[in-house]
């Protein structure tokens, strides 16, 4: 989807939906990391998340489109158009919109050594290799023996 693509879609939304034009601009704004979209109240401009619609679908982005055009709708009429609001609450739950973006955030596996105390036999995970001499067992005061390696998953941007 290109720029002026995303633009028909969020004034096609906005008319649909609101019943209301939307006479701004709508961008991709690829340094949007964490954050779907976002309304900017000086200009009125909507900016948008490019990688929502890669990983995540574009059902979740109308959604993110609905969540945004409820801050520009309510914000020009004067009405409450933030998340705490009623306003913004009841106009997101009537047109549809997404009141959280899924994570964006991809799961990485991550190899743990795993040891254990030899007294005790409690367990600890470490991503790092330590030097079984120096330590010993915070509960028991007993020494370590390494397990080996186990997976384990950790999101990552």
């Amino acid at each position: 989807m290109n720029q002026k693509e995303l633009q028909q879609l969020v004034e096609t939304i906005s008319l649909n939906d609101f019943g209301k034009p939307f006479r701004h601009q709508a961008t991709f704004n690829s340094r949007l990391r964490t954050t779907g979209g976002r309304y900017h109240m000086k200009s009125h401009d909507l900016d948008f998340n490019p990688k929502v619609i890669d990983k995540l679908g574009e059902e979740i982005f109308i959604g993110i489109v609905r969540h945004e055009l409820c801050h520009y709708h309510l914000h020009l009429e004067g009405r409450g158009y933030q998340h705490k609001d009623s306003d913004f609450k009841v106009l997101l739950k009537q047109v549809g919109g997404l009141r959280f973006v899924p994570s964006l955030r991809e799961e990485k596996v991550v190899q743990y050594w795993e040891y254990r105390c030899t007294s005790c036999d409690s367990l600890i995970h470490r991503q790092r290799r330590f030097n079984l001499s120096k330590y010993v067992c915070a509960r028991c005061k007993g020494k370590f023996e390494l397990k080996g390696r186990i997976e384990g998953k950790t999101a990552v941007n």
